[in-house]
Formats: C-alpha cells, sequence, structure tokens
C-alpha cells in the first residue's frame, strides 16, 4: 500500500495523527482535569491545519493528485476538524444533551461537506488543479472554534463557568456555546456560500 503513497500522503497523515492526538488529549483532560492536556488538544489544531496546508501545496508542487491522497485528505479533516473540535467542546462543559446533539450535528455537517466537496470537486475545478471556490465553508474553519474553546479555558470560563451559561430546555441542558457549533455546520453545508479557494 505504502508504494501508493505520495510525498504529499504522509503530510496528510500528520493532520490525522494531530487530530487523534487531539482526541486523546481531550479524554485526557476529562479523565484527570489537567490543564495542560486541554491546551495540548488546542494546540494540535493549528498543527494539523498547517499539515493540511502543506499536503496540498506539496502535491501541486510535485504534480502528485490522486484519488487516494482525496480521500486521505477528506477522512483526516473529518477528525482533526471535525471530530477533535467537537471532543474539546465536550470536555470543555457542552455535555448537556441538546449539547451533545449539537455536536454531533456538527460532525455530520463536516462529514457531509466533504463528500460533497469530493463528489464535485472536478465539476467545480473546470479541469484546473484546484477548485476556484468552496461549497459552504471549508471544514478547517473549526479551529476558530477551538480557538475560542482555548480562550475560554485560559480565562477559566469552561466547566461550570462556560460562557453563555446553560439552560433547561425539557429534558436536556444547553450550553450557549454549543450553538457555535451548530452555526459553523450549518455554514459547511450551505451551497449559498462560496469562499475563495486560495
Amino acid at each position: 500500500m505504502l508504494r501508493g503513497f505520495h510525498l504529499a500522503d504522509f503530510f496528510t497523515l500528520g493532520n490525522a495523527a494531530c487530530g487523534v492526538g487531539a482526541v486523546f488529549f481531550a479524554m485526557m483532560y476529562m479523565d484527570g482535569g489537567a490543564a495542560f492536556h486541554f491546551f495540548a488538544a488546542a494546540a494540535l489544531a493549528p498543527a494539523a491545519f498547517i499539515f493540511d496546508v502543506l499536503d496540498g501545496r506539496i502535491a501541486r508542487a510535485r504534480h502528485q493528485h490522486s484519488a487516494l491522497g482525496r480521500e486521505l485528505d477528506s477522512l483526516s479533516d473529518v477528525i482533526s476538524f471535525g471530530v477533535a473540535p467537537a471532543a474539546l467542546g465536550f470536555a470543555a462543559g457542552l455535555n448537556g444533551g441538546w449539547d451533545a446533539a449539537a455536536l454531533i450535528y456538527f460532525v455530520c455537517c463536516g462529514v457531509s461537506r466533504l463528500a460533497r466537496y469530493n463528489v464535485t470537486a472536478e465539476t467545480l475545478s473546470a479541469g484546473a488543479d484546484k477548485v476556484k471556490y468552496f461549497e459552504g465553508t471549508p471544514i478547517p474553519t473549526s479551529v476558530l472554534i477551538t480557538g475560542v474553546l482555548a480562550l475560554a479555558a485560559w480565562q477559566g470560563r469552561i466547566g461550570d463557568e462556560i460562557w453563555g451559561g446553560a439552560y433547561t430546555i425539557g429534558p436536556w441542558e444547553l450550553h450557549l456555546l454549543s450553538l457555535l457549533f451548530v452555526l459553523s455546520g450549518s455554514l459547511m453545508i450551505s451551497a449559498t456560500v462560496r469562499i475563495p479557494k486560495l
């Protein structure tokens, strides 16, 4: 299998490794409460983003595009920019029933957005090396949510003190901050939002 890998694909796997590491650190934070683990999980988001940018640039520079590379990229993005931010949000205290629904919605939107991109990439690129724009916000924009969570943690505003507070709606609890995940997910699947690809 490794014979089918290009240099860019190893950078893509670096992206995935960062995402898995972030999930592990989020779980370690929930288990022990050490702030280092929370910040380590948050720090792996920009690291994953750097790997994500580099893999595309390396693939274009070496003219090594492949279906395998595109699928690796999407699967890695789901972990690093979908599952990992959701896990960090849960660890930060977004663990009410409505919060869990919001986090699941966010991840499902990310998966749907990436699947749509893979299906439409060739059409959108119009024969060029890459697409000219994204339909919906790219899933790596969730790095901003991770930054918000890191800032909240820095200010001691996670857990019971999380920004926005919590409200009981019906049988479950909702923290207002979880609506940031709902907004992000909704923007990812929007067909009317078009973002130029740099």
